[in-house]
């Protein structure tokens, strides 16, 4: 044991079963000196400190507590933190990847792009469920005595040949272009940071946000949450998208203005998924609640038995690869905190 990798687990024994399979689990036990939290429930940022004391790696989860300087002090050593889920912004603030993370070089791991292919599984079956409008006959059909409503549209633009726009060329949206490959759709992509190069190797055309909702039929959006991007979908934005249109928020509810897509819902021009809202969960009392061309599901785009597997994968070889002296993929650049999602 005395050569092992010290690694720090504070994820509960729920975490373990959901994102692990026995094989990987039983890799990160025989690799690795892992000390495994196993007091039935989430640690504390103190606790999180009281166990760091010479760990090379600490791994995270849901629920895990935010690290607090006093978790870097005990471990002068640590190479990595493994974030065994998504966002790393509950998990890390400005100030300790200033004074800790960058100054020390550790690696941050995130496994978002694991989670993204669920996500981006999700965001495909909703675009064709609310363009298609299968919920809307669903109830129709069920609560009514009669057959088609007029919803019906005999020759709708759908996904096949359509124009589709992918606001963010994020980790989901990237795995989004490679699912519509099938269905020769052109896709237009709205992102800052995305180069005109990765734009032509996606075969993707880079555009405008403006540009993009006046010239797609479908929108899909999946950019963070950051003070850059809130309210950043606003009335403007949802004038341009055409009549008849769809629009499906898998990413976080503050990226879109809701006062303003509450306004261009209520006139059943734009057909609407969302899988996040601000607040989060809605009002019971909510107005989007009463619109038959909202489909509305509970932030569960990113649950799925392969990305959850996969996220224990790109852990473990996270793990491996930082204290191999390689390249981590899914390494979170930190100088870019501000950005990331």
């Amino acid at each position: 044991m005395d050569d092992m990798k010290r690694v720090l687990y504070v994820c509960t024994p729920g975490h373990t079963e959901r994102v692990f399979r026995p094989k990987t689990w039983g890799r990160m036990l025989e690799e690795f000196d892992l000390v495994c939290n196993d007091c039935g429930r989430n640690f504390t940022s103190e606790e999180v400190a009281e166990q760091a004391a010479g760990m090379d790696g600490i791994v995270t989860g849901w629920g895990a507590p935010k690290l607090i300087p006093e978790v870097f002090e005990a471990a002068p050593d640590l190479q990595i933190i493994a974030h065994s889920a998504g966002s790393v912004h509950g998990l890390i603030s400005e100030e300790i990847a200033s004074d800790f993370i960058l100054p020390r070089d550790i690696t941050v791991f995130s496994a978002n792009g694991a989670i993204a292919a669920n996500v981006a599984e999700s965001a495909v079956g909703m675009l064709l469920m609310t363009m298609r409008h299968w919920v809307h006959f669903n109830n129709h059909i069920h609560d009514t005595p009669h057959w088609r409503s007029s919803f019906y549209d005999f020759n709708g633009k759908f996904l096949l040949g359509s124009t589709v726009g992918i606001v963010s060329a994020s980790k989901v949206g990237r795995w989004v272009i490679r699912l519509l490959q099938p269905w020769d759709c052109e896709i237009l992509v709205h992102d800052p940071y995305l180069s005109d190069e990765d734009a032509a190797e996606m075969g993707v055309e880079k555009v405008e946000l403006n540009d993009l909702f006046a010239r797609s039929d479908h929108v899909t959006v999946h950019a963070p949450s950051l003070p850059s991007t809130e309210k950043m979908i606003g009335d403007q934005q949802l004038s341009l998208l055409r009549d008849g249109g769809t629009l499906v928020n898998t990413s976080r509810g503050s990226v879109i203005d809701h006062d303003a897509l509450l306004r261009h819902a209520k006139t059943r021009r734009i057909h609407v998924c969302l899988d996040v809202t601000t607040p989060e969960p809605l009002e019971p009392t909510s107005p989007f609640r009463q619109l038959d061309n909202v489909v509305i599901t509970p932030h569960v785009s990113g649950s799925g038995h392969y990305g959850y597997h996969l996220i224990g994968d790109m852990t473990l070889q996270a793990l491996r690869d930082c204290f191999a002296g390689k390249p981590v993929d899914g390494a979170v650049p930190m100088e870019r905190f501000e950005t990331i999602a």
